[in-house]
């Protein structure tokens, strides 16, 4: 009998990602499908689900010819906080509301008067602040389900409707320390049982229908799991699993995280906390970040440029990279100006000095988590496009106050394996 494979899905902004591991979490199958961008009209962005529906199947075809044999179960990460409002039957009401839509502003602030401060569902990006959008200028007559990416996706792989994980509700308002859905919620004025049924990640979400089977290729009967956020699936990628283990994304924007034995909230420093278990992820994430290197250099530049820096050499520039005015995490100012100036003729010392603020944006970061709670970091592992960069490393190497350690994987659809080969596992032994 063969080993069993795990796949999990990985579905972001870009495209859908699937990666199958095996039994001892390593990678044996990749294959990735492009998706168009999300449409932006101001703080309004967009997508169709049916978009993310037919990438998965697309993707899930192409890999099930990679694989030795069967499958052994499933799990999905999707984009935090991007809301999917459906009917009984899962059909959704409208475009999805995509993570980083902010359209609702006026509806934050209802939430800001009554939600406790460490509650996730500040801010107009959460889904809580998106679904009050909705019902105040949509038909609910046949709303039933207010789902995230990854519950919707997972939902039609089973058909089991109205369920999600502790990780995607955060931004829902759902209690993570107490596990439960708070009292306050009720001021809200929400529609009876529109709030999904918790799940942790890793539990059982449902089987694979003879219906989807027959688009996904995926065998029917197949066990799926629940899932989790992109950021904590790329973090689960990583092997990081003990308290002070950090990790931090260099991606379009720089994202902390970090394994503490208790939770950290400080919503006026963007910090959160997702539940791990019995242990806790807390984090934050910065505006600054890779966004910033391509308002100036393309990526063939940052390429050609990597070379010719001296990375234990410091420009001494003290620059505070950000794509426009406005930061979240460490410092929560709306209206900080990016510093990148005088710039110098110089296009690799001015890189370098880029490269150097990020990465004092990230010590600032981790010594921000310490201040708020959170333990110090015992190593850092590293993932997104900045973690290819040598000179970026060195930079990094020098200036943080942990060493730098390998990720196992970089992958945010190897840590939704995972928890797919983690569920599965669990079932044979309980």
């Amino acid at each position: 009998m063969l080993n069993p494979v795990f796949i999990g899905i990985d579905m972001g902004t870009s495209g859908c990602r699937a990666i199958a591991v095996d039994d001892r979490g390593r990678e044996i199958a990749r294959r990735s499908v492009p998706l168009p961008p999300p449409d932006r009209r101001g703080d309004r962005v967009e997508q169709d689900p049916g978009l993310w529906w037919k990438a998965l199947c697309e993707a899930t075809r192409a890999i099930m010819g990679d694989l030795p044999g069967p499958p052994g179960a499933l799990a999905i990460d999707g984009t935090s906080g991007t809301l999917v409002v459906a009917d009984a039957r899962g059909e959704p009401l409208g475009p999805a509301l995509m993570y980083n839509d902010a359209r609702a502003r006026a509806q934050a602030e209802r939430i800001s008067r009554i939600a406790p401060r460490e509650s996730g569902a500040h801010g107009a990006t959460s889904s809580l602040a998106k679904l009050l959008w909705w019902l105040e200028h949509r038909e609910a007559g046949s709303l039933c389900h207010a789902l995230h990416q990854a519950d919707w996706l997972a939902a039609r792989l089973t058909g089991q409707w109205g369920l999600s994980d502790e990780n995607n509700v955060l931004k829902m308002g759902y209690d993570p320390v107490s596990r439960s859905w708070p009292d306050w919620l009720a001021a809200l004025g929400l529609p009876d049982d529109v709030l999904p049924e918790v799940k942790v990640p890793g539990d059982t979400f449902g089987r694979l229908t003879r219906e989807a089977a027959a688009l996904s290729g995926l065998p029917a009967g197949l066990a799926v799991f629940a899932g989790t956020t992109d950021s904590v699936a790329g973090f689960l990628a990583t092997g990081a699993t003990e308290p002070g283990e950090a990790v931090t994304s260099l991606g379009s924007t720089l994202v902390l995280k970090i394994v503490s034995p208790t939770p950290v909230f400080a919503p006026e420093y963007g910090v959160y906390s997702h539940r791990l278990g019995d242990r806790w992820l807390a984090g934050g994430a910065s505006n600054s970040g890779g966004a910033v290197l391509l308002q100036y250099f393309s990526p063939a530049e940052l390429a050609s440029l990597t070379p010719a820096l001296d990375p234990y050499q410091p420009t001494g520039l003290d620059f505070y990279p950000l794509p426009a005015s406005g930061e979240r995490f460490p410092v929560c100012d709306p209206r900080l100006p990016p510093r990148m100036a005088p710039r110098p003729d110089d296009d690799a010392r001015f890189l370098q000095g880029l490269l150097e603020g990020i990465a004092a944006i990230e010590v600032a970061g981790y010594r921000r988590l310490m201040e708020l709670g959170a333990p110090a970091p015992t190593d850092i592992r590293t993932v997104g496009g900045g973690a290819n960069n040598p000179a970026w490393r060195c930079i990094r190497e020098r200036l943080l106050p942990a060493p730098l350690r390998d990720a196992v994987h970089t992958e945010a659809a190897c840590g939704a394996a995972i928890l797919a080969r983690r569920g599965f596992m669990a079932t044979l032994t309980g």
